[in-house]
């Protein structure tokens, strides 16, 4: 069996006993669980077909406010916004691939922070149904089988769920010729189209996956914090975060994006807790740190050499 299989099954079973052993800080568990999935589905685009996004908080608030307006104006199942606003996302960045893709360098960068910027605007001004600057409370949920969506321990699990799909998805990908695919794209489009492969075709799909499980993610957060404010939820500093896991976990793996998300978010509430107002200055320092010496992250530096020994031992 597969390694990456093995590793993946040990780690969800740990991952799943966790709010037994360490129930005082499931909120970290929870939110460590959401930037892993996030950050995994922003690597399917950003690492593995190499589109830097900085506008995946328009996905993820997306899937927030679906929730959150399904549930208090439409009186809708959270299950049944979040595959609408999946829905949603497929269409968005189909539409939205198709007028940036032919950008190149970081232009294409530059258009993802207008969509994530278009958006914050519309669900300002559109009031009569976002809320407004004021947002929108998500008060009342649905209990399937009398279990509890707004009980922490469910909503670990909910997010470990969702950090174990995007995972699954990208162990399966990675072995199968999308993945070869996207990794051509990445590393030289001409030659990826020398070979056969249509490089905006390729990475259309990669952006519309990614989009889909990021909105999966945001229907997650909707109901975490059961309160979804514009200014918040589509704010510049999710997506560069969401970014950072991945650069300083390896962008273009596998585990990458999960230990990335583990180091920044356990990271910043160690800091948060012992040094108070200094807390974001050593954080920066830590993320600095890891990039100057570790320019391919964390597991990309451990995969590159992986890969140089063992093609050492064959020459």
């Amino acid at each position: 069996m597969n390694k990456n299989i093995l590793f993946f099954v040990g780690l969800m079973v740990a991952a799943a006993l966790y709010p037994i052993t360490s129930s005082a800080y499931i909120t970290v568990g929870i939110t460590v669980l959401l930037f892993a999935g996030w950050a995994t589905s922003w690597n399917l685009l950003g690492g593995w077909a190499g589109q830097l996004s900085l506008g995946h908080a328009s996905f993820l608030g997306l899937g927030a406010y679906f929730v959150a307006i399904g549930s208090s104006q439409f009186g809708l199942a959270p299950w049944w916004s979040i595959l609408l606003a999946m829905g949603a996302a497929v269409v968005m960045a189909f539409v939205w691939g198709k007028l940036t893709f032919g950008l190149r360098g970081p232009y294409f960068a530059l258009s993802t922070i207008a969509i994530a910027e278009i958006l914050r605007l519309v669900a300002i001004n559109e009031g009569w149904l976002t809320g407004g600057a004021s947002g929108v409370f998500i008060d009342t949920l649905p209990e399937p089988f009398g279990i509890d969506l707004f009980d922490r321990t469910t909503q670990y699990y909910l997010a470990l769920l969702y950090a174990g799909i995007t995972i699954a998805i990208t162990i399966f990908i990675s072995t199968r010729q999308f993945g070869y695919q996207l990794k051509a794209v990445r590393d030289n489009e001409e030659a990826a189209m020398a070979a056969g492969i249509n490089p905006t075709v390729v990475k259309q799909k990669a952006f519309i996956l990614s989009g889909v499980l990021t909105a999966l993610g945001g229907g997650i957060y909707g109901i975490f914090l059961s309160f979804i404010e514009p200014h918040i939820i589509f704010n510049l500093l999710i997506s560069i975060q969401i970014a950072l896991t991945v650069i300083i976990g390896g962008r273009g793996t596998i585990w990458g994006p999960t230990v990335g998300a583990v180091l920044l978010v356990v990271s910043g509430e160690i800091f948060r807790n012992a040094f108070a107002q200094a807390n974001m200055l050593l954080y920066g320092v830590l993320i600095l740190i890891v990039i100057l010496a570790l320019p391919r992250g964390i597991v990309g530096e451990y995969v590159h050499k992986v890969t140089r020994r063992k093609y050492a031992n064959r020459t």
